[in-house]
């Protein structure tokens, strides 16, 4: 068990978290026709959207409250109103997310208290739901921002039910912030592979996928899980959780429908695949398919032809809870040394790190820890670039944000085959970035090879140079 070591310093140097409400409005924009509007100011969702922007390189739906100087002194209940009335007039969307941020959260805003007001004033926009959390950017990170979002769009879109495997092809997935669109897709048709039907929450893999539509611009997402489907998750045959931050979320969809549920920390790695796929293979009653069985042997050969490349790696992590943990777990099984391990934000899920310690801190930390540790590669976001540079080893981008790496969203590391690329890869930055020991030269030896000939010596031997204690006459 991982030793937590909490944050040493009173400010962030080379800050490696996102705040809650963009982890929250990356939920919401795993839905279908629906629009994230931070209550804050402008800066606040303008920044997380340079984010969405950089990373997906994608146009990204996101409205604002717009908070000014006087809504903050005296009182911004009717930006939130107004704001909400003129998104479901204009736009008509189906969900409608509202984070707060630092700054109403230290206002101290009843964020679900305005909604109630909301639907007192303008009764007519009863059929489209608005999600209200609390997502304060002055704690936590984006995996519990996103973790908080998805569970208030299981309280309120999901009722009470006693109707649990009326769909018995159905299975509910909650995804985790760490899952990336390619992740969800290769989840998909893991288990379609099986014979059943996923209801993934959310689905980024649909919605931020990266794909041309006919529309020009659109005020709402293009894709994602639809109301309707997260409506029916009661009558589901079970629920697949993948990531511990996800497991409040899950205890209240299993209080509200009973629908079963298994849990993974991660999809990463020999062992996390053999688990979900022996879960698929319960819930479905099929064997095991072909293909499936394949891909694990194509993976236990990646491992047996890149082990001399893995084996004692010595290796930084910097990441959310989630992903550090798969990384770390990952990693370890395939032999590589965690020289370094640090975490934006405290979970629970880090005690499971299988090394020393894990720090929670920053991009600083990690580096000190990096360099102090010997490390030969960083696994990171793109904002760890200068400290590899710096520390002079290869960064590997995983999380978020990406925004020097084209197609990194895109990226499939869950599963077999995303093990066996993840593997690929570290293979090949340790050889691009290996280098040979110099050889030893001798103090009595020249710089090359030279000829001479010396009394008792056949003409054209190779002699040592003339040294200390050599001196011929």
């Amino acid at each position: 068990m991982a030793e937590i070591l909490k944050r040493a310093k009173p400010l962030a140097v080379n800050p490696l978290k996102a705040s809650q409400p963009v982890g929250a409005s990356l939920a919401f924009l795993g839905l279908k026709n629906a629009i994230p509007m931070l209550h804050g100011s402008q800066g606040c969702t303008a920044f997380g959207k340079v984010f969405f922007v950089r990373h997906f390189r994608e146009p990204i739906p996101l409205q604002t409250t717009a908070m000014d100087q006087v809504s903050t002194v005296m009182n911004a209940d009717d930006n939130v109103i107004e704001g909400l009335k003129v998104i479901c007039e204009k736009n008509s969307p189906d969900i409608i997310g509202l984070p707060t941020t630092g700054l109403s959260e230290t206002q101290g805003t009843d964020i679900k208290r305005l909604v109630r007001d909301f639907r007192e004033q303008f009764p007519q926009f009863a059929k489209i739901a608005v999600v209200p959390v609390n997502t304060p950017d002055f704690t936590g990170c984006l995996e519990s921002g996103y973790a908080l979002a998805v569970e208030a769009l299981i309280d309120v879109l999901i009722p009470e039910s006693r109707t649990a495997g009326r769909r018995k092809k159905q299975v509910n997935v909650l995804a985790s912030s760490m899952l990336t669109p390619g992740d969800t897709e290769a989840i998909k048709e893991w288990i379609e592979a099986f014979g059943l039907r996923p209801v993934m929450v959310p689905d980024v893999g649909d919605s931020l996928d990266g794909h041309l539509v006919d529309q020009e611009t659109t005020p709402l997402t293009l894709g994602g899980t639809p109301r309707s489907e997260i409506e029916s998750m009661g009558e589901s045959a079970a629920t697949l959780v993948v990531g511990r931050s996800l497991n409040k979320a899950a205890d209240l969809l299993r209080a509200r429908t009973h629908v079963p549920d298994y849990r993974f920390d991660h999809l990463l790695g020999l062992d996390a695949c053999d688990a979900f796929t022996l879960a698929l293979a319960e819930i479905s009653g099929q064997p095991v398919p072909e293909r499936v069985d394949r891909q694990r042997a194509q993976l236990q050969d990646a491992m047996v032809d890149t082990h001399f490349m893995t084996g004692f790696y010595r290796v930084a992590l910097a990441a959310d809870p989630d992903l550090l943990v798969a990384l770390g777990q990952f990693l370890t099984g395939v032999g590589a040394q965690i020289v370094a391990a640090v975490a934006p934000a405290k979970a629970e899920v880090l005690a499971s790190m299988p090394c020393a310690e894990v720090r929670i801190g920053d991009l600083e930390d990690m580096e000190n820890m990096a360099r102090a540790g010997k490390v030969q590669l960083v696994i990171s976001n793109s904002h760890a670039a200068q400290a590899a540079e710096r520390l002079g080893v290869p960064l590997l981008r995983a999380g978020f944000p990406q925004y020097d790496w084209v197609g990194g969203y895109a990226r499939t590391w869950v599963g077999y085959r995303g093990a066996r690329q993840a593997l690929f890869d570290l293979a090949n930055l340790f050889l691009g970035h290996h280098h040979d020991a110099q050889p030893y030269r001798s103090l009595f030896w020249a710089d090359g090879p030279r000829q001479h000939e010396i009394a008792g010596a056949s003409p054209g031997a190779l002699v040592p140079p003339a040294g200390p204690g050599l001196v011929g006459h």
